[in-house]
């Protein structure tokens, strides 16, 4: 018996020695489907850092964004589901992986039959024994091609995990200079609505005294309650802004995330300059390519298990153990038994069924193509985008402060027209609405330049490297 059990398992290491011929096509990386460099771009110095390997911590040097940020990785949800993912993925991958193996099994069985086979009456047979039953010996590589496919979607859910705590990042850093952003314009509407209603005070008190028409009392009303109007709008707007801020750090937004030394966008810490390198650079740098990348390698290895459908699937059953007709008699010598039972199938006729599994795995291959050099370009344009923003948003910004401090002369001057009888009130109110729009303009402007460093480091692959 001892004999025959090794001849056994001596086959069956022989077979899984044979096994493992892959039939999946070899695995070729796309050409990425956009220009050499970005429009416009400064060419890479040798020796910069890449982003990725930059840390958020570094990059954001604001110690009130930093807690916010460390606030939403330990609370955000979205980021918890994604971590949950990861898990899923790999157990998925582990039951792929085990199916390369034997699954070695103990068994006991009491079998009673009647009418008996050796006789008139009920026979009875005890059997107990180790062994694996239905393994399927990996010829042409169909199981190991579902174990490389659930490998690769292990993977990829890795690195979607990396591109959600870049988003989130991004999002909460984005939400806090739109929080800041909305205490500026409330401050510039608060003191504009302040103006408006003394000049509404001087212009009724000119209209009583004839010195001015109801003209100039009408507008300087209309102007004073549009003043009133945006306030009430912007508070709404700073409320729910902070709400939305709030449902990123899965915790109520901490007062002195907005406070400071020098109150709004003025007071946030600068960001570091970042190189933007190639588009090449992307492939290795943003995790959401990577993602798609492992996406179109599971699809790959797909093809090889609908290959392998049309080929003969080899199983193995076999077992060790004692058996009796007596209970007592189970374990006595020369109870001894062994099973030992290989099946091979061949696919005849399935009304084409392989041949829709082998088509629906190429049709899945060209669309995981697709969609791998899609997030390619989708990254090309927003470096791109963010690199047109770093180039303009600066001058803009200058202009319009130069334009704010021209508006405020104006105004001053207007006033000061106004007040000795020179010009009229529409000459003020003129120069009130001029500057009042300019100032939302600049602080607008301001906001879009930050948010820009923001959308540069993460189009850039920046957001899940930590120290």
């Amino acid at each position: 018996m001892n004999r025959k059990f090794v001849s056994t398992a001596l086959a069956g290491a022989a077979a899984l020695f044979l096994a493992g011929c892959s039939l999946a096509p070899t695995y070729e990386r796309p050409a990425a489907p956009v220009p050499a460099s970005y429009p416009g771009a400064q060419p890479a110095n040798a020796g910069q850092s890449t982003v990725s390997t930059l840390a958020w911590q570094d990059y954001f040097a604001d110690p009130r964004l930093v807690k916010l940020i460390d606030t939403a990785l330990a609370n955000n949800r979205d980021l918890r589901v994604s971590v949950q993912n990861i898990e899923q993925a790999r157990a998925q991958f582990q039951i792929q992986r085990a199916g390369l193996f034997p699954a070695l099994n103990a068994t006991a069985s009491d079998t009673r039959q009647r009418p008996s086979l050796t006789g008139t009456g009920v026979s009875q047979s005890y059997a107990v024994g180790l062994g694996f039953s239905a393994w399927e010996i990996d010829f042409f590589g169909r199981v190991s091609s579902l174990k490389d496919a659930a490998l690769a979607q292990f993977l990829a859910t890795e690195e979607a995990r990396k591109a959600t705590q870049i988003s989130l990042i991004a999002s909460v850093a984005n939400g806090w200079l739109t929080l800041l952003g909305d205490d500026d314009l409330l401050e510039i509407t608060r003191q504009t609505l302040a103006t408006r209603d003394e000049s509404l005070k001087l212009s009724r008190l000119r209209f009583d005294n004839g010195v001015s028409s109801e003209l100039d009392l009408r507008q300087a009303e209309s102007l004073a309650e549009n003043a009133r109007a945006s306030y009430a709008l912007q508070q709404r707007q700073r409320v729910q802004d902070e709400n939305a801020l709030a449902l990123l750090l899965g915790a109520p937004v901490p007062p002195e995330a907005t406070e400071g030394a020098t109150p709004g966008l003025r007071g946030v810490a600068p960001m570091s300059d970042i190189p933007a390198g190639l588009p090449s650079d992307l492939l290795g740098e943003r995790p959401d390519i990577r993602a798609a990348e492992q996406q179109l390698i599971a699809a790959n290895a797909n093809i090889g298990a609908a290959r392998a459908a049309f080929f003969p699937r080899v199983t193995l059953t076999s077992s060790v153990g004692t058996a009796s007709n007596e209970f007592s008699s189970l374990f006595h010598s020369g109870s001894s038994a062994w099973t030992f039972a290989p099946q091979i199938t061949l696919p005849i006729f399935d009304a084409g069924r392989n041949q829709a599994g082998l088509d629906s795995a190429r049709a899945a291959r060209e669309i995981a193509v697709a969609q791998y050099e899609k997030s390619i370009q989708t990254a090309f344009r927003e470096v791109a985008d963010a690199l047109a923003g770093k180039a303009t948003l600066g001058e803009q910004l200058r202009a319009l402060q130069a334009q704010t401090e021209a508006e405020q002369v104006r105004f001053k001057l207007s006033d000061l027209r106004y007040r000795n009888g020179v010009a009229s009130g529409l000459d003020l109110l003129d120069a009130q609405r001029s500057l009042y729009s300019v100032q939302l303009a600049t602080v607008q402007a301001q906001q879009a330049q930050l948010q820009n460093q923001v959308g540069l480091y993460k189009a850039l692959g920046g957001g899940w490297a930590t120290r």
